[in-house]
């Protein structure tokens, strides 16, 4: 059974750091047995099919290969998150946010290693950043910023480590949210 997969990976390419070339990132996917890869921008997003022997050994087994092959290559680790397509379109479909009415840069995607609960942000006053706002989903977080990510208060409030302490996140902006949906698409 083969399986197509989204790989967002955690803070490379930024300020000239922890570079990720994508072209060398698909040739390492490749070199896994992985087909059809294809990146996506710069900032870490490709699609692959899982190779059949992997993919029947579940999601958490294709990301530990990818890291580690990541991390061989390049001589850093590197966080990875990897969501087949049904969770992808999940994703978009229980957007609590009229997602088709706003720009990409006004909502975005914080996909998390593992669920969180609310507890997480008792601390957060969250009438203080309205209209800004935030909801949970399915090892996601669904972040509303009308003035987009750069510039908006909730998020940056958001970004604090200690509040997603020994969670994974990578955030992405609706129209990647979108791009990976579409990437992932099963052809068979």
């Amino acid at each position: 059974m083969t399986k197509t997969y989204a790989l967002l990976l955690r803070g490379i390419n930024v300020g000239g750091h922890r570079k990720v070339p994508m072209a060398e990132l698909r040739s390492v996917l490749e070199g896994l047995g992985h087909r059809d890869v294809k990146t996506y921008l710069q900032s870490g997003n490709a699609a692959f099919t899982a190779a059949e022997d992997v993919a029947d050994a579940g999601d958490e087994t294709v990301r530990q290969g990818v890291e580690a092959a990541i991390e061989a290559h390049f001589g850093f680790a590197v966080d990875c998150l990897v969501r087949g397509h049904a969770y992808l379109a999940a994703v978009v479909a229980d957007c609590p946010f009229p997602a088709e009415e706003l720009q990409g840069k006004q909502l975005h995607a914080f996909y998390l290693s593992e669920r969180v609960d609310e507890q997480r942000f008792a601390a957060l006053d969250r009438e203080a950043f309205l209209p800004e706002a935030f909801a949970l989903g399915d090892r996601v977080l669904y972040l509303y910023a009308p003035g987009g990510l750069g510039t908006s208060k909730l998020g940056e409030a958001l970004s604090r480590p200690a509040l997603f302490k020994g969670v994974t996140v990578t955030a992405r902006n609706w129209n990647t949210v979108r791009k990976l949906v579409e990437m992932t698409e099963p052809t068979d």
